[in-house]
């Protein structure tokens, strides 16, 4: 059983720029986002998923800024939880503000990769797709970028699936077989489980192949230059 608690971080990078994110995820978050609000075009009881709402927020009298806000319903959002991600303006002191500002209303401050460990916890994302989350993120090259987002998408997950079914399939043949070995009846071909196996062995041998490929695009190959220096 994972933490529950609802979690907050600033969700772009640090720094100042034009506009910062933040997010908040947890069955709590439009609770601890109303806490902050100070003025709203909308009451937060009419706030409806996926749609941007203007609010000032702040404490007491202090307005932090005005923002936009957005409010996903679980489980469609990111992480499979009720999710709200507050568009700022991008000055350090606002966002350190606002986190501050959850954080007294209820939030914990996130793990790292908190915010993707729910999603693959809560069936939003695979393994693979995890892992293609972070390889986005850290891509500086437009192959590197192009495997994460494939991957990203599902296509290892895809392969993987499409090699699982035809190993349980051989597996149902084999057993069927080995449960009436005295039947006169055979009930797989011996031609068909071979070219079963041999299609399995086939997309076993491109996984690796892909691995290696997407390995080396990732983090590069060693190159050894061997011999006396030019002169």
């Amino acid at each position: 059983m994972f933490d529950i608690s609802t979690i907050c971080a600033i969700a772009s990078p640090s720094g100042t720029g034009a506009i910062a994110c933040l997010r908040l995820s947890g069955k709590e978050a439009l609770n601890i986002l109303n806490a902050l609000i100070i003025e709203s075009n909308t009451d937060i009881e009419k706030f409806q998923a996926r749609k941007l709402y203007k609010c000032s927020l702040g404490k007491a009298q202090e307005i932090v800024d005005e923002v936009l806000v957005t409010y996903y319903k679980a489980p469609h959002s990111y992480t499979g939880e009720d999710s709200v991600e507050i568009f700022c303006h991008g000055g350090a002191y606002i966002q350190q503000r606002l986190l501050e500002l959850m954080l007294e209303a209820g939030a914990k401050p996130v793990a790292p990769g908190e915010f993707t460990q729910r999603a693959f916890l809560n069936g939003r994302l695979d393994l693979s797709q995890s892992e293609a989350v972070a390889e986005l993120i850290s891509g500086v090259t437009a192959s590197q970028h192009n495997l994460a987002m494939k991957q990203l998408r599902g296509g290892v997950k895809n392969e993987i699936a499409e090699l699982r079914q035809e190993l349980l399939n051989f597996v149902s043949l084999v057993e069927l077989e080995l449960d009436f070995p005295e039947e006169d009846v055979e009930f797989a071909n011996r031609e068909d489980l071979q070219a079963l196996i041999a299609d399995i062995i086939s997309k076993i041998n491109k996984l690796i192949l892909g691995f290696k490929y997407g390995n080396a695009i990732k983090n590069g190959l060693g190159v050894a230059i061997v011999g006396r220096p030019n002169t």
